[in-house]
């Protein structure tokens, strides 16, 4: 008889957990935030082959779950010179380490530095919060 109440009270005990939030944590996303400041001589040519090949590592590398991009429009003046934001969205933050030393990643990292137009990049990672 104990074993079958131990079997019918192990989902309830599994449903407490995960109420409580004592169950183990399920993998939340990250963002990955990339800016560049590009050369002022670099052409929009050169800035599209570098968005182009970031956009093609979603595809390349698993994980990676959004892909946006654009250029900064702000009215304040504080950018400092930053101009192309990029915006990877990753389901784990096991996800984006495993991105960070991905042949296809280090090749865009080469891409990027082949072009000459690269002058400098910050990056930011977050898990959103509500």
């Amino acid at each position: 008889m104990k074993p079958i109440l131990i079997l019918l009270l192990l989902p309830l005990l599994a449903l407490l957990l995960l109420a409580t939030g004592l169950a183990p944590d399920r993998a939340e996303p990250v963002r990955h935030v990339v800016v560049f400041k590009f050369k002022a001589d670099a052409t929009d040519a050169q800035i599209q082959t570098v968005t182009d090949a970031f956009r093609a590592l979603q595809h390349e590398i698993p994980g990676i779950i959004g892909f946006e991009h654009g250029v900064n429009n702000s009215p304040e003046g504080k950018n400092l010179g930053f101009t192309h934001v990029y915006l990877l969205t990753f389901e784990s933050a096991e996800a984006r380490d495993a991105y960070l030393p991905h042949p296809a990643h280090k090749a865009f990292g080469e891409t990027l530095r082949s072009t000459g137009i690269f002058e400098d990049v910050f990056v930011v990672d977050y898990v959103p919060q509500d």
